[in-house]
């Protein structure tokens, strides 16, 4: 391991609560050294009332060094949120000037981060590139790995590919998925804890999150109604958070509304990590297209009904049960879902990304990483 003279400066790059969730535990690690300086630059969603203001979420876990960006825009136009975010993150990072910028995912501010660092020639990481998913989430999820100069990645599927795509294997590092970290720390708060906090009315319970697919948003008012219809027509309770805001979540939006006084229903902008897991853990399946049923809940064993094509060729496991947008199809789903049990899979590591994670970073070789990248033929 190596030493420094000075403390490097790493800056994390958030814009939802699902890749906080993630990073959450990597910022934790790092923070807990004294060879770095951490800093949080938190955007998107955080900064949005409409979805809860999550910047407060990222406050409570006692981070500071935390910037806050509003990029939202009133029509949700991705590519605008991404011109803003790139204009906001540069000029901060022009004044911060950091040794390494942390991104995650597939979302356009971690694409604008990423843009950000290779044009400033700031050693750029990609949390869990490498993977598929539906939607153009797809394209922003490689691009941000062409941009990035090195990878952790949450199983050996994502590696491959990324050494298909010409990424250099000496600079991608197998972690695991950090929300694993979280999964299995035995830190969860008890049920009893959150049942009361969110004045849960029911114990017998399914979770319901549909967000909008933007490569079929001429359509997305109808798969919304099929979609929340069928959820009533179902006769379960319900606990319903709501989507990201992506383009055309305003049509879902509006269809949750008439949810809003159902006693089966209780609706949320947003959960905190670590309370959602425990609302999984006590629920009976997961519905919608949500990457939470692909990910976390075969860990609990939990059946999930995937709707739509949003989560396209995420995962192989046999235990998910697919249907498209009819709701004759979910509710089919649904009960399927109900009467099941599934064995719980652990697919995306072991619970201790933190450990590797600042193990890596604290190799005098992860910094000397080139940043002049190269495409490396097969």
């Amino acid at each position: 391991m190596g030493g420094y003279c000075m403390k490097k400066k790493i800056v994390f790059l958030t814009g939802t609560r699902a890749d906080f969730g993630k990073l959450k535990p990597l910022i934790e690690a790092a923070r807990s050294n004294e060879q770095f300086e951490v800093h949080i630059f938190a955007t998107g969603m955080h900064m949005d009332e409409k979805y809860g203001l999550t910047v407060n979420e990222i406050k409570k876990c006692g981070f500071d060094n935390i910037y806050q960006f509003i990029n939202h825009n009133e029509e949700s136009f991705m590519d605008i949120t991404l011109a803003k975010t790139i204009d906001g993150f540069a000029k901060y990072i022009h004044q911060m000037q950091p040794d390494l910028i942390v991104v995650h995912g597939d979302r356009v501010e971690a694409l604008a981060g990423a843009t950000v660092g290779a044009l400033n020639n700031i050693l750029v990481a990609h949390i869990e590139g490498g993977e598929l998913s539906g939607t153009v989430d797809e394209l922003i999820r490689h691009a941000i790995s062409k941009l990035s100069h090195t990878h952790f990645v949450a199983n050996e599927d994502a590696m491959k590919r990324l050494i298909q795509m010409g990424e250099l294997e000496s600079s991608i590092y197998l972690i695991g998925s950090p929300d694993m970290d979280v999964m299995l720390s035995g830190k969860l708060p008890s049920w009893e804890f959150v049942k009361e906090k969110y004045e849960l009315p029911f114990e017998d319970f399914g979770i319901a999150m549909f967000h909008p697919v933007t490569t079929e948003i001429n359509s997305m008012e109808e798969y919304a109604e099929s979609f929340v219809k069928t959820l009533e027509n179902s006769q379960q309770n319900f606990i319903v958070i709501y989507p990201n805001n992506d383009k055309g979540s305003e049509f879902i939006l509006s269809k949750l509304k008439r949810l809003e006084n159902n006693h089966r229903f209780k609706l949320f902008p947003s959960v905190r990590f670590e309370n959602f897991l425990v609302m999984m853990k006590h629920s009976k399946f997961i519905v919608g297209n949500s990457s939470a049923g692909i990910r976390e809940a075969p860990y609990y064993g939990l059946p999930t009904v995937n709707v739509g094509s949003r989560q396209n060729r995420r995962t192989n496991n046999p235990d998910i049960i697919h249907v498209d947008y009819s709701e004759k199809e979910i509710l089919n789903g649904i009960k399927k879902a109900s009467q099941i049990e599934i064995e719980p899979k652990k697919l995306f590591g072991d619970g201790k990304s933190n450990e590797k994670f600042l193990n890596i970073i604290l190799e005098n070789k992860f910094w000397q990483i080139a940043k002049q990248k190269q495409f490396k033929d097969g």
